[in-house]
C-alpha cells in the first residue's frame, strides 16, 4: 500500500520560511519522480515542484527562486524548503509521485501552510 505522509506546515509571517517533509512507503522510492502539490481554498490542486529520480528539479513560475525541493533516497523522504513566503502561498500542501505516475488513491491529509501577519 502506497502512503505519503506530509509534515512541517504551520503559520508564518510574510517573508518567513518553512520546511515541509514527505515520507513515502509502499514503493521503490528511488525509482520515482516526486512532487509537491498545493490546493488553496476555492482553487484546484496544482503541482508546485517536482524532482526526478536523478535529482533534477522543476518549479512552477510563482515559486521559482523561493522554494527548493530535495530528496533523501536512503530515508525515502523528500522535502520542500520554502523561503520568502507570501500570503498567496497559503494552501494545503500535499506530496505524491510526479510525472508519468501519480497515485491518486493515496493522497495524504496534507499539511496546512498559512502565511499571514
Amino acid at each position: 500500500q502506497v502512503q505519503f505522509v506530509e509534515s512541517g506546515g504551520g503559520l508564518v509571517q510574510p517573508g518567513g520560511s518553512l520546511r515541509l517533509s514527505c515520507t513515502v512507503s509502499g514503493l521503490m522510492f528511488r525509482l520515482y519522480a516526486m512532487g509537491w502539490y498545493r490546493q488553496a481554498p476555492g482553487k484546484q490542486r496544482e503541482l508546485v515542484s517536482s524532482i526526478t529520480n536523478g535529482g533534477e528539479s522543476a518549479y512552477t513560475d510563482s515559486v521559482k527562486g523561493r522554494f527548493t525541493i530535495s530528496r533523501d533516497n536512503a530515508k525515502k523522504t523528500f522535502y520542500l524548503q520554502m523561503d520568502s513566503l507570501r500570503p498567496e502561498d497559503t494552501a494545503v500542501y500535499y506530496c505524491n509521485a510526479a510525472g508519468a505516475v501519480r497515485y491518486d488513491d493515496a493522497w495524504g491529509q496534507g499539511t496546512q501552510v498559512t502565511v499571514s501577519s
